[in-house]
């Protein structure tokens, strides 16, 4: 009998994006980091799968921790993963520092059915309010000041809906979250507003 993966709490938004995830599940974690989701899903969930992460230190963490990851660049090496090959790829509060977006979304969309994206919400009221007194924002959800910061690209959730459209992503859930992670308590409609970041569930499978 194979020993249980350790596992402990994990972050408010991770436990989110791990109720979409059905049991049983392949899952591709992009930049899993020290592989906290991933030990998670396999201990509590029966899924199966692997991480990538480019950082050699969180790799290593993950490692240790039991959990399968791969050191590539999620920039250039999706290429590398066949066709449908997992059931569910992940990409939590990464997309805005990929240098190409666009692509990673499409490499995404054809590794697997289902698409888990979250991102800070650069057009949240917070942060509009720090630029309008002259200040780069800086947030639970961009902790970085401006010249150490790994984000690259700075969208609302306005904005990456509009890129999910164009490109052929269909949204079945949309989760917008509070500066803590929590589910926004504020109507969903206000969400460009009121949240500091959202997660989405997403298909480019006809019919979903």
């Amino acid at each position: 009998m194979s020993q249980a993966v350790p596992t402990g709490p994990l972050r408010r938004d991770l436990a989110l994006i791990s109720s979409l995830i059905r049991p049983g599940s392949r899952v591709l974690d992009l930049g899993c980091g020290d592989g906290g989701l991933l030990r998670h899903l396999m201990s509590r969930r029966g899924c199966a799968g692997s991480g990538v992460e480019i950082d050699p230190d969180a790799v290593l963490s993950a490692i240790r921790a039991g959990v399968p990851v791969i050191e590539l660049d999620i920039d250039q090496d999706l290429v590398l993963f066949a066709d449908q090959s997992y059931d569910a790829v992940v990409l939590s509060r990464t997309l805005q520092a990929v240098h190409r977006p666009r692509e990673v979304l499409l490499e995404m969309a054809r590794i697997a059915p289902r698409v888990i994206v979250s991102m800070p919400n650069f057009a949240y009221w917070r942060n509009r309010l720090r630029l309008l007194a002259g200040n780069a924002p800086v947030s639970k959800d961009l902790p970085h000041s401006w010249y150490d910061s790994p984000n690259v690209h700075f969208g609302s959730l306005d904005d990456l809906e509009r890129l999910f459209d164009e490109l052929g992503l269909t949204v079945i859930r949309c989760l917008p979250l509070t500066a803590s992670g929590r589910r926004s308590p504020w109507p969903d409609r206000t969400r460009n507003w009121v949240a500091g970041a959202a997660l989405y569930e997403l298909t480019a499978v006809a019919g979903g």
